[in-house]
């Protein structure tokens, strides 16, 4: 299982999201180190809507989001960018 799938079904398992959008972004990520080439699932972004972020505040958001992909972040998630939100609330996406 690719590591993308593996973060859509962990999130879609514990958050039962209402929407949700995994997007691998590594490749806009090439060359900042001189070993990385953009290659592979190392980057991501997390766009995810759901009732559990009602009333948590943003930091708890993206703390709940980074503890469910701990192993993921340990395994060679080089950078996870959440953008979290609660049903009704205003999104730039």
């Amino acid at each position: 299982m690719s590591v993308q799938s593996e973060i859509e079904r962990k999130l879609t398992e514990a958050l039962r999201p209402e929407r949700l959008a995994v997007i691998n972004e590594s490749h806009l990520h090439a060359h900042h180190k001189p070993e990385f080439d953009g290659a592979g699932e190392t980057h991501f972004r997390v766009r995810v809507v759901s009732e559990c972020f009602v009333d948590m505040p943003r930091i708890k958001r993206h703390r709940t989001v980074n503890e469910l992909l701990d192993e993921e972040l340990k395994a060679g998630v080089h950078a996870l960018a959440v953008e979290p939100a609660a049903p009704g609330e205003p999104v730039r996406w």
